[in-house]
């Protein structure tokens, strides 16, 4: 008997799209608080995801089997720790006034850094294929960095490092995703992430009040919109084919920051990042046909 999923392209393409503009409007509302209210990115982190812990909480609840059932703990908290390390320089880079265009560009180098540790930690054969599509999406990351500029801030390799802990995070993904279902992936995610957050954020654990409380409680319903739409993407069609569409987050991003903050990229942006996508798209059809 065939148990191959429904595949419903318009819908998981519709999702998949609503999860980008939806991440755009967080990171425009986390550099508006950063850089506006004078919000320390650890403060916004925690709020942001503890909010959105709420959230999704009574949706989780009611997952069968329950979405906490795990005999893997101790690679859930490694894990989370690298993607605290992640979102922690992600939003740090946003509050210190990286232009979302260049944020977000750079961030999309994450799959090629994935690809090297493979080889490193996984001990899987990496051919040059695959090598050379690396070396040509960071070319594109260099390209869009630009360190060789006199404007040039050190602030701007934040999202590279971002990249590089969420490279981590995501083989680490891959390995557990063996033995645990998605929702208790992301389950343990957002349960572990909040104490986490909360020590890097005693030194401003404070009830935020005011325009700053309304900020974050729309950063934090809106982080909970957008992972319940890329659970529903994958869960609608293939993910090979929904995955091409998660690029639309480049100009989602852009937009967002001209119209919040009136940032209009440079033309080397879109060279750069046309490099990136590519290379990242070479990686993923390699990879299908390997599969």
């Amino acid at each position: 008997m065939n148990t191959r999923p429904a595949h419903h392209p318009v819908r998981g393409a519709a999702w998949m799209i609503t999860a980008g503009a939806t991440f755009a409007a967080v990171n425009a509302l986390n550099q508006w608080l950063g850089i506006r209210l004078n919000l320390a990115s650890t403060q916004v982190a925690f709020w942001q995801y503890g909010i959105a812990l709420l959230v999704l909480l009574p949706w989780w609840l009611l997952q069968r089997p329950p979405a906490w059932q795990t005999r893997h703990l101790r690679q859930h908290v490694l894990r989370v720790l690298l993607a605290v390390a992640g979102i922690q320089c992600w939003t740090w880079a946003l509050v210190r006034g990286v232009p979302i265009w260049q944020a977000i560009a750079l961030v999309m180098t994450s799959p090629l850094f994935a690809t090297v540790g493979s080889a490193l930690f996984l001990k899987e054969r990496v051919g040059l294929p695959r090598w050379l599509a690396t070396m040509a999406g960071f070319a594109g990351a260099m390209l869009i960095l630009a360190p060789w500029r006199a404007d040039f801030s050190l602030y701007s390799l934040l999202p590279v490092l971002a990249a590089l802990f969420w490279a981590g995070y995501s083989l680490m993904v891959k390995a557990i995703s063996r033995v645990d279902s998605p929702q208790t992936i992301v389950f343990w995610l957002f349960v572990l992430m909040l104490p986490f957050n909360a020590l890097l954020n005693v030194e401003h654990l404070q009830w935020p009040e005011g325009n700053v409380l309304g900020f974050l409680l729309g950063s934090g319903l809106l982080t909970a919109l957008a992972q319940q739409a890329i659970a529903r993407a994958y869960s609608a069609a293939d993910a090979s084919f929904v995955q091409p569409f998660d690029y639309a987050k480049l100009p989602l991003n852009v937009l967002a920051g001209w119209l919040v903050f009136g940032w209009v990229p440079p033309g080397r942006l879109w060279l750069g990042a046309a490099i990136i996508i590519g290379a990242s798209y070479w990686l993923m059809h390699h990879e299908s046909r390997k599969g």
